[in-house]
């Protein structure tokens, strides 16, 4: 990916032009193909978006706010989720002779980004360390943060940026050979896989029949979904509130965890759904729980910490690992959930439960508390487990034990040099 994040998101937009005027063309031209490749360019425009986007957020955010900042990403997919939602009621765009302006809206949020996103400053830590210039580095952080002093947010930049004074910016396999970061590595994988293995795509799938069950009119399921939606609203709007408060990890575990437990009841519920009236609506309950929980943490601290564990020269590196398995997870699920529940029927969220439960479990083993923390202070918290300490963490001794060994060292060798002071092994 491209280390300029706003450029990354402005040409992104074009992607997401093309998707809108293919899919909604679609059916004019009467050419299908148009459609899936239209949802093809869409899955590329929100692979990236996914990336640059977290990425963006948490370089221009201070720490006391990155948690709250990074969670805005979460509340508008909901918001997108919901607004799809509801233009999709047959009274509006849920007709099949206006379905195609349904997709061309995608052009709206497009074209909004198009015209003000050249007016935001550029990432301030991309300004500082890649380009060198404190001076429009300053300039952007008091455009983002209101204030005219931010000598305390460069200063924690500046320190960062001492961190690795001598480091390039990192590939991706040389990212995945760094020890200093390996645990870094393993927990956004977890997270990640978590985030899209946990079930929620499999709700979506069994959402109408449930509501079917409950003896709701086929023609009210429509409306009766949009709670759905207004629920993953509130939920991250309300993580995104509180979460620099109470921190990533009791969100994290606690969202999974309840996950588990709702996942468990709606399996007992579906299988005994015809014992008793009351029942269905328990799975409508239990649905909205699971939905509730998801959103409240698993939801979107993923990419919050995906920009947390990782210095300014390794985060495009750590997104590209962190996009592919999200996306990876995502394919997965949708090819294999049709034949786990052909083969288990009610019981295939016992799948999605065990899943849920085993990354809680690591989670509460591995994951360290990231509010409020600087690069360096997580760093150090994952260090014990990593064996492995970044380059600034060395101990006085260590430092001067390098001055009082003065060899000369080949001209040629300077880039393994620069790898093995990294901690690439």
């Amino acid at each position: 990916m491209p280390p300029l994040r706003k450029c990354t998101l402005l040409v992104n937009n074009f992607f997401a032009i093309t998707a809108a005027l293919l899919m909604a063309f679609s059916l004019r031209a009467g050419a299908f193909e148009m459609l899936i490749v239209g949802r093809f360019v869409m899955g590329v425009d929100g692979g990236i978006a996914l990336s640059a986007l977290p990425m963006y957020l948490s370089e221009i955010s201070p720490k006391e706010i990155r948690g709250s900042l990074g969670q805005v990403t979460a509340i508008f997919i909901c918001i997108g989720v919901f607004t799809g939602q509801l233009l999709g009621l047959p009274e509006l765009l849920g007709k099949e002779s206006t379905w195609p302006y349904l997709f061309g809206l995608i052009l709206v949020p497009a074209a909004i980004q198009l015209v003000f996103l050249p007016f935001f400053p550029e990432s301030p830590r991309y300004l500082l360390f890649e380009k060198h210039d404190q001076a429009a580095a300053e300039k952007a952080f008091r455009t983002f943060l209101g204030k005219e002093d931010v000598s305390r947010e460069v200063e924690e930049a500046l320190a960062e940026g001492r961190v690795q004074r001598n480091i390039l910016l990192v590939s991706t396999l040389e990212l995945l050979r760094t020890r200093y970061v390996r645990w870094q590595v393993i927990t956004v994988v977890v997270t990640m896989a978590c985030y899209q293995l946990c079930g929620l795509n499999a709700i979506w799938f069994y959402t109408n029949s449930i509501f079917g069950k409950a003896g709701i009119a086929p023609e009210n399921i429509p409306y009766i979904t949009l709670s759905t939606g207004g629920i993953e609203t509130l939920a991250s709007i309300f993580s995104g509130l509180v979460i620099e408060r109470l921190g990533r990890r009791p969100l994290l575990i606690g969202g999974f965890g309840l996950m588990t437990l709702f996942f468990g009841i709606l399996t007992v519920t579906l299988t005994l759904q015809d014992r008793a009236p009351w029942i269905p609506y328990l799975s409508i309950v239990c649905i909205l729980a699971i939905i509730a929980s998801f959103c409240s943490g698993p939801g979107g601290i993923p990419f919050v910490l995906t920009g947390e564990f990782f210095q300014q020269s390794q985060r495009p590196a750590a997104f590209i690992v962190a996009g592919t398995v999200n996306w990876l997870s995502n394919f997965v699920v949708g090819l294999v959930f049709p034949f786990i529940q052909k083969s288990l029927g009610t019981y295939c969220f016992l799948v999605f439960a065990f899943i849920c439960l085993a990354g809680a479990v690591y989670l509460f083993i591995v994951l360290p508390e990231t509010k409020n923390r600087t690069h360096a202070e997580i760093s150090q918290a994952f260090a014990k487990r990593n064996k492995a300490y970044p380059p600034a963490e060395k101990t006085d001794s260590a430092v001067a034990d390098d001055k009082a060994t003065d060899r000369p060292e080949p001209e040629a060798s300077s880039t393994l040099d620069n790898h093995v002071k990294s901690g690439i092994v």
